[in-house]
């Protein structure tokens, strides 16, 4: 266990801002976690793990949890399936890169994605078609109020587009100490979305490891996406909107090329195409920038303010919903 008071943040947001913390505090097991929240019971919390997916808007008055569970292993095992157990903070390329070495399949879309096992639950990441709840089988956490420790089933979670009970109705009720993974030993591969495809075109599928679909979804964000230490940046900054149906076919009609996506809630429009069309990629305010990459990254182009990055993810929402009538929403969450 390590407590910090007026601790510094910079180590933990991959945006390169300077917060700090009235308190930091972190825990190697269970019963330390459960000692941090008897110790600061009635204190606000925030758990963190990389954040990767956060925007400071000040420093922090609260206790800032951090995990440093970083242990996996294998809980049982089919013919067809293996059950890996992760502990919340160990960084989830970490867990992956292992999951391919041993030919497990499930999780390799997910590659390169910034952030901790924990966090992959709360968030609902996902790429490449693939989302963290995909293969989730359970999440077990420790009860803030009571320290009672809780395994939550994948339906529990009612996990969405980006999203999980984690960020809504048990927001600072729990803090994710384990996550089991249902993983598959054969097939099982989603070569189905965007790009990822067409780079083994010619190839067999039953052929494919998820080795080698691990380093190309890493060779590919490599292409399109700031690398963490290059410039600040929480990646995807807004989700992909989805839309009615009727919405999208009065679109249509007005911009025939706009790419779309069918869903069981409507029609999903990209993000990044929206931007792109309203011309901001390599929008800038302050020391914030639309990245010319890839839209749907805003990035701390050079000593960036929390509120110059706000202030341009506000004008990227204004100019979009003016041109397509369309509302994007934060992936990334603001801290105040």
């Amino acid at each position: 266990m390590k407590i910090e008071e007026h601790a510094s943040l910079t180590a933990l947001n991959t945006f390169g801002l300077h917060p700090n913390a009235r308190v930091l505090a972190e825990f190697d097991n269970k019963d330390e976690l459960r000692a941090l929240l008897h110790r600061y019971s009635g204190e606000r919390f925030l758990t963190v793990g990389e954040g990767s997916n956060l925007l400071f808007l000040r420093d922090f008055d609260g206790v800032v949890l951090h995990s440093r569970m970083c242990r996996a292993r294998a809980l049982k095992e089919t013919k067809d399936e293996v059950w890996i157990e992760a502990e919340s903070g160990l960084r989830l390329d970490d867990l992956i890169q292992q999951l391919a070495d041993m030919d497990l399949r499930g999780l390799e879309n997910l590659s390169h994605i910034p952030g901790t096992v924990g966090a992959s639950a709360v968030q609902n990441v996902g790429a490449y078609g693939v989302e963290a709840k995909d293969v989730i089988e359970t999440v077990r956490a420790i009860a803030v109020q009571t320290g009672e420790e809780v395994t939550f089933t994948n339906a529990d979670c009612c996990f969405a587009y980006r999203d999980s009970r984690f960020k809504n109705d048990w927001k600072d009720q729990y803090v994710i100490t384990a996550v089991t993974f249902r993983l598959k030993k054969e097939g099982g591969l989603r070569l189905d979305y965007g790009g990822l495809g067409n780079a083994f075109e010619g190839r067999e599928l039953s052929q494919l490891t998820p080795l080698e679909v691990r380093e190309k979804v890493i060779e590919i964000r490599r292409r399109k996406l700031p690398e963490v230490g290059e410039f600040g940046s929480a990646g995807s900054f807004f989700k992909n909107p989805v839309i009615s149906p009727t919405c999208f076919e009065a679109l249509q009609t007005q911009y025939p090329a706009m790419p779309h996506f069918d869903t069981s809630d409507g029609v999903k429009v990209p993000a990044a195409w929206l931007i792109e069309q309203c011309g901001l990629k390599g929008c800038q305010h302050g020391g914030a920038r639309v990245w010319d990459k890839q839209p749907l990254v805003i990035v701390n182009a050079g000593n960036a303010s929390a509120e110059d990055i706000r202030l341009l993810a506000e004008k990227v929402m204004k100019d979009v919903s003016g041109r397509f009538g369309i509302t994007l929403s934060p992936e990334v969450n603001y801290i105040e």
